[in-house]
């Protein structure tokens, strides 16, 4: 088993392999080190041989709190808690309409007796409560077993990805449907959520200096404090944070992503005939300040595109790996299976930074529509697929890229029925949690992942 250590310390050389590999022939690309996919007896996970699953959560379920599971689990991330206990704090992407979905018995209403301030949208006599939000799991990985499992924000909107902080706390992003509608309370918004093992609701509170637009995922570089986030839109923008004191993500300055010399570029390579952006081609890009960030209108993409600022094709999952951010968007691509670009912080916010497209998957790739991502601990990167369509691929898998630029797979939904969400590593490496978004159903991997 590989240490934490070399697995901090490694990621960065091998993914210097995988940026020259990226750009060789994609047919040469498709290996099987763990061997193929056998199926699951109970139809859940689809596993190499000698890899084996827990189910730790089910939508509905009566958690430790005396709440339900809420479904739709999404973004997701492992922390380490006492007693060399693991905890998942976990994202849940309900919106206004999933009221059937959500953590309370009745599934449509507040119980009697609930305090109300401790939801961000409590809803009232005309309008049901937003059911978003996230629930922290309790692991023990000595046994496999789950020990605690507790509701710890409710009252948010489409609790899609979000990021881990160092200092144990985990970032959930509301990604609503709709951010024009007043229901009283606008969302759209990131909120903070501790990774305690303490059952009890988290005080929602919105950090609004991080914007008001469909957030997706956000990734600290701790070196600087700068905060990076996605926007989950066709046509949506990166964006980065500026944060007036380092680690306080509550005062600062919202910036996009500008391509240097391509105002208002489109990367999202929707035209078969293109041929930019290029696979490994590097890009210089700059930032530009956004204004109104709390935009009403739903508007603050379409201005910054005006602006100057580059679209991406839904940007979703991203990552810090060594000192690069590796970030998904979900549909890119001439063929829409979806983009993988790394950004190179030039470590200095006054000065450029480098963008390049660094994978575009085609058929032989395997992989498709690429959202959640975290990094391995053998030193390459794990997707979480998405199923934006069926005719790519019939079911969603959960795939691996190498340090050598390989693509393999780790996991199919033996259902075939929705997406992978969440999927991240234990912090000792031995432990592989991951999301059946549709399917409400959270599970621990473990097996002989020195095989990668």
């Amino acid at each position: 088993m590989i240490s934490r250590r070399s697995f901090l310390g490694t990621t960065g050389l091998a993914f210097l392999g995988l940026q020259r590999y990226a750009m060789a022939d994609p047919s040469a690309r498709v290996i099987e080190p763990f061997g193929p996919l056998i199926k699951d007896p109970q139809g859940i996970l689809d596993l190499p041989e000698g890899f084996s699953y827990r189910v730790l959560a089910r939508k509905g379920e009566t958690m430790s709190d005396g709440f339900q599971v809420p479904g739709m689990a999404d973004g997701m991330a492992a922390f380490p808690g006492p007693d060399g206990k693991v905890v998942l704090v976990c994202n849940h992407e309900l919106g206004l309409e999933m009221t059937a979905m959500g953590p309370f018995p009745n599934g449509t209403k507040l119980p009697d007796g609930f305090d109300a301030a401790l939801s961000f949208d409590p809803g009232d006599d005309r309008l049901n409560p937003a059911l978003g939000g996230t629930s922290n799991l309790v692991f023990d990985p000595a046994t496999g077993d789950k020990t605690a499992h507790f509701l710890s924000l409710t009252g948010t909107e489409r609790n899609c990805a979000g990021g881990p902080m160092p200092w144990g706390t985990w970032i959930t992003c509301e990604e609503p449907g709709d951010i024009t509608t007043g229901r009283g309370k606008r969302h759209g918004w990131c909120f903070e959520v501790k990774a305690t093992t303490e059952p009890g609701l988290q005080k929602p509170i919105p950090l609004k200096a991080l914007g008001r637009f469909r957030h997706e995922a956000v990734a600290l570089d701790p070196a600087t404090g700068i905060l990076y986030l996605t926007e989950d839109r066709g046509d949506g923008l990166l964006y980065r944070f500026l944060p007036e004191k380092k680690n306080d993500l509550t005062k600062g300055k919202l910036q996009a992503l500008v391509i240097a010399g391509k105002p208002s570029a489109s990367l999202q390579n929707y035209d078969p005939t293109s041929k930019w952006p290029a696979v490994g081609e590097p890009m210089k890009a700059t930032w530009i300040d956004m204004e109104d960030t709390d935009s009403p209108l739903d508007d603050l993409r379409a201005r910054g595109f005006k602006a100057g600022a580059a679209r991406f094709a839904r940007g979703e999952g991203i990552h810090l790996v060594e000192k690069s951010f590796f970030i998904c968007c979900t549909d890119g691509g001439p063929s829409r299976r979806g983009q993988i670009f790394r950004l190179d912080p030039s470590g200095d916010p006054a000065k450029e930074d480098t963008l390049e497209l660094f994978l575009q998957p085609e058929e032989s790739d395997l992989l498709t529509n690429g959202d959640n991502l975290c990094p391995a601990p053998w030193g390459g990167i794990v997707i979480c697929e998405d199923l934006i369509d069926p005719s790519f691929s019939p079911a969603a898998h959960v795939r691996c890229v190498t340090p050598e630029g390989k693509i393999f797979t780790l996991a199919r939904n033996s259902s075939a029925q929705g997406e992978f969400a969440g999927g991240c590593f234990s912090p000792d490496g031995k432990w592989f949690f991951v999301n059946l978004q549709s399917r409400g159903i959270t599970v621990a991997v473990t097996g002989p992942w020195e095989k990668a």
